[in-house]
């Protein structure tokens, strides 16, 4: 199940490290990897990814959850 995209929120949960891009990335695309602490979309699905809170305190977009 490697590389599983992040955008759907049942395929997500707190511990899980994942590749986001934070809203200041988006326009260069770079990954901040991370693991999660919170997830913030309350939606099922979202089309650029679902947006968690790191441990770290960092936000963005899942882009791939790394196994």
């Amino acid at each position: 199940m490697a590389g599983k995209s992040g955008k759907i929120r049942k395929d997500l949960r707190p511990g899980l490290t994942v590749n986001i891009v934070l809203k200041a990335d988006q326009p260069t695309g770079r990954l901040t990897r991370g693991v999660i602490q919170d997830i913030l979309t309350k939606s099922p699905t979202h089309p650029h990814g679902i947006k968690v809170r790191l441990v770290d305190g960092q936000v963005g977009r899942v882009q791939e959850i790394i196994e």
